[in-house]
Order: C-alpha cells, then structure tokens, then sequence
C-alpha cells in the first residue's frame, strides 16, 4: 500500500464530507486512517500456505480436532465497515495435524481482506483441508456485521451465521453431527 497516497485520498474524502483537514482534531487523521487500513487489511501480505507449512506434524490420528471461538475482525467488501464474530473450526486428519495456533492464523489471514462472510468461510475451509490433506472440515462463523447494524435496516441484535463443511463433514451426518455438538457446548470455565 502507498500511504502516502492514501493519506492523500483520506485529505480529499475529508473535504468531500465538508471538513478542514486542517484544524486541530483532523490534521492527523490521514496518517492514522492510513496506518489503520494498513493493520486491518494486513491479510493481503499473508502467505497462508507458508503458515500451515511452518507447523504440520506427522501424525496419525482419527479423532476430530476443534478450535472454537476463535475471535475475528474484517471489513465488509460492500461497505467497508466491521465485522466481526467467532470462528469455529474442526477437522479429522490423516497422516497429518496442524499446529493448533495456526488454525486462528488461517482464520486471521483471510479475516484481515475485505471480505463477505460467506467466501471467509469457505477459504478457511478449503486451506485447512488443502493443509493436511483432511478427512474433512468444518467451519463456522457467527458474526455481527455494523452495515446491518449502523445503517441500512439498523437491526442491532441481529447475527449472521455462516458454515462450510468438507469432505466427511459434509457426507456423514454422524461426523457433522459431532461437530456442531462440540461447537455448542457451553465452554467451562477454565
């Protein structure tokens, strides 16, 4: 990203909108909301296939593996305002297990682009099969989006719930059926 040239565009919206960029509480503003898309849109310039790669283990294992509540924060493609929510993500291996901490990586990687929920949930699907080879995935997210909220039909309380499921996730009611169990559990307090 050029900032310098964001900063220029940020100047030129503040203008548009009847502001100085100029006075005191707005002279700043350009840098910050540059540096700002810069850290929330950081995703771009992730590799997702180098993070899995940094952390696969051999290991032969049949047992379903769940990362829940993992939290995410993304801008809506449509309207360039947050979202944001908790990923739930399992999947069964087979020679293969990922570092548990790379699966929020992978949710992070692709959170932080402009993004629709329901292609987010896909690419975090489709890279934790592609990585260990799965038997199946699961994914879902639960989010509050502030388009839907802040404008438009301003319904605060509503949430949005998306799932991608692979593989024996999708072909076995059995192995889907645990999954969703597993993810709605109340969490104990640990």
């Amino acid at each position: 990203m050029d900032r310098e040239r964001v900063e220029g565009l940020v100047r030129e919206l503040l203008v548009e909108f009847g502001e100085d960029p100029g006075r005191e509480g707005l002279r700043r503003t350009p840098a910050r909301v540059a540096r700002s898309f810069e850290f929330l849109l950081r995703g771009y310039g992730t590799d997702v296939e180098a993070i899995t790669k940094q952390a696969l283990f051999g290991e032969a294992t049949s047992n379903m593996i769940v990362v829940k509540d993992i939290e995410i924060y993304s801008l809506c493609e449509h309207h360039m305002l947050p979202f944001f929510g908790r990923c739930h993500v399992g999947y069964i291996g087979r020679k293969k297990v990922l570092g548990v901490s790379k699966i929020a990586r992978i949710a992070e990687a692709f959170a932080r682009r402009l993004q629709i929920q329901e292609r987010l949930t896909n690419q975090i699907a489709r890279a934790l099969m592609d990585a260990v080879d799965a038997e199946g995935v699961g994914v879902v997210i639960e989010a509050r989006h502030l388009c839907m909220m802040m404008r438009g039909v301003e319904k605060q309380n509503s949430s949005f719930v998306t799932s991608s499921v692979l593989g024996g996730f999708r072909s076995n009611p059995a192995t889907r059926e645990e999954f969703l169990s597993i993810i709605n559990r109340r969490r104990p307090d640990l």
